[in-house]
């Protein structure tokens, strides 16, 4: 018996010091930071101390970090392979003032020229690291500010070139930049976060940068900057395969913006189950201007509620370079195969554009916009705009930082203004606007192939048209209807059109179409 029990204890301690065991173990122990002189009173700078515990976990296999009921004060904070922070419900890792105590981390500029890349916490080459609990994350973010000024702004949290990455439960605030970052990095997790950082510049909330397997879901976001923005910094590495589900987004800017730093593709893209409220200068903002290609992105089950231009689609040739000794200059991107579909959208009275559109699409000359859907979209705007808005040049500002406003002072349509845009399909669109507009409900230029159906689509009495085309190829207008005595059902415009057809729609109009021009009008076809 003696000998088989020995026999059997060398077997397991062996098994124990296996590599891949040995791992699990370590991954596996809790380290209560008050065990490691590690104080949470508010007043001891504890960087040094905690740096040290994770390193040294990490050395061993990992481990989780768990921070208990205080106030536990720090400088950067670098996570290392297979490290946990567990913040518990009653604990604050808090910012230091001193902005000495930061570092800078993978250094690079933004869309307006910023130097950017100190931070909070952050990991740099990791592995597996997680940040969770009910705790909180403040950034002293006001504070640095007032002290340092905007030249060495931490984000929050900063994942660089990480892989395996969990965000989940803490409540993140007072960053004095971007809350929440996370570049060059895959397979990440994050869930349950609530991010509330206002009144500073740049406070965005979750920035997916060059990043892939991301996904994002049941979070609270309200932040004075773009609340979920899609960037790519650098041209090597596209965003791909994410999914949002689940959210909340309120911001003094964007609810959910693509951009303005667009080096590199976005693709796969999947968002669904989405609230935005409250937005300042834009609800969904998808712009590619430095020469990503935008490509296969499905929106959908999306409520708007006060936001300023609910929706705008961006091609433009700015083509910023943002890590200038790791890049170079990309040539125009392209935005194609994008859906939005099942979206309500309350528009703000008060925007950049007076009176305001609902939705925004234009790309640039020769540079079109391919396939974009607009399905079951219903949109409620203040309207009020004038006969005269109709013959409105907008500009088209193709190297400008991509802004609703660089249209201003408005667009000629109340409801969907589109330029330059081959494959366009608009079917089941609802129109709501609270004082008589005589724009046009959509307004199409230099667009082909364009399909509307199935849509209501109200104007004012005596307005020129329900759709003005300008320069369209192949269009078909059929199965819409709508109130106000406009005086035709379509107006088409330009020297180049073709392929018009005309089928059955329920309007008050007095004519089908009219001409202005050199349209001829054997480029109109009637259907019955």
């Amino acid at each position: 018996m003696f000998n088989k029990i020995s026999a059997y204890r060398w077997l397991l301690l062996l098994f124990m010091l296996m590599p891949g065991v040995y791992v699990v173990a370590q991954k596996n122990k809790v380290c209560n930071v008050l065990e490691y002189g590690i104080v949470g009173d508010s007043i001891v700078n504890n960087t040094t101390a905690i740096q040290k515990l994770i390193d040294d976990c990490s050395a061993k296999g990992g481990a989780t970090i768990l921070f208990p009921k205080g106030q536990y004060i720090a400088g950067t904070i670098l996570l290392k392979n297979n490290i946990t922070l567990l913040i518990e419900e009653g604990a604050s890792l808090i910012g230091s003032t001193d902005i000495n105590d930061y570092q800078l981390v993978d250094p690079f500029k933004t869309g307006n020229g910023a130097s950017m890349g100190y931070c909070f916490i952050g990991a740099v080459d990791a592995v597996n690291v997680s940040v969770t609990g009910k705790g909180r994350i403040n950034g002293m973010g006001k504070t640095l500010l007032d002290i340092a000024g905007k030249s060495k702004r931490p984000f929050l949290m900063r994942f660089v070139r990480t892989t395996g990455i969990t965000v989940k439960d803490v409540f993140l605030t007072n960053s004095a930049a971007w809350t929440c970052h996370f570049f060059a990095s895959k397979n990440i997790q994050i869930s349950g976060v609530s991010i509330y950082c206002k009144g500073l510049g740049n406070n965005d909330g979750f920035d997916i940068d060059c990043s892939q397997n991301v996904t994002i879901s049941n979070c609270d976001v309200n932040t004075g900057d773009d609340a979920l923005c899609f960037k790519t910094t650098w041209s090597k590495m596209p965003c791909k395969n994410i999914v949002v589900r689940n959210m909340r987004l309120s911001s003094n800017h964007a609810g959910i913006k693509w951009g303005t730093e667009s080096m590199a593709a976005f693709e796969n893209i999947k968002i669904s189950n989405v609230y935005i409220y409250d937005t300042r200068n834009g609800g969904i903002k998808m712009n590619s201007v430095d020469g990503a290609q935008i490509r296969n992105v499905e929106i959908t089950d999306v409520e708007m509620s006060n936001v300023r231009t609910p929706v705008l689609i961006r091609l433009g040739a700015r083509l910023t370079v943002f890590r200038k000794e790791q890049d170079s200059r990309q040539p125009v991107g392209t935005i194609e195969n994008i859906v939005f579909r099942n979206i309500k959208m309350k528009a703000a009275a008060d925007a950049q554009l007076k009176p305001p559109t609902g939705i925004l699409i234009t790309g640039i000359p020769d540079h079109y916009i391919k396939n974009i859907t607009l399905q079951n979209i219903q949109l409620s705007i203040v309207g009020g705009g004038n006969a005269e808005l109709v013959t409105q040049i907008v500009p088209e500002a193709e190297k400008e930082y991509p802004e609703v406003r660089l249209f201003a002072p408005a667009v000629p349509a109340v409801g969907i203004w589109a330029r330059h845009v081959k494959g366009l399909t608009i079917s089941g669109f609802s129109l709501q606007t609270e004082y008589p507009d005589f724009r046009p409900a959509i307004f199409g230029e230099d667009v082909a192939n364009t399909s509307i159906t199935n849509s209501d689509l109200p104007v004012a009495d005596s307005a020129l048209a329900v759709v003005v085309l300008k320069d369209a190829v192949q269009a078909l207008i059929e199965n819409n209807k709508g109130k106000g005595n406009s005086k035709a059902i379509v107006h088409i415009a330009g020297t180049v059109n073709d392929r018009i057809t005309i089928g059955r729609n329920t309007f008050n109009a007095v004519k089908k179409y009219s001409l202005e021009g050199t349209v001829e009008k054997n480029s109109i076809i009637i259907k019955n």
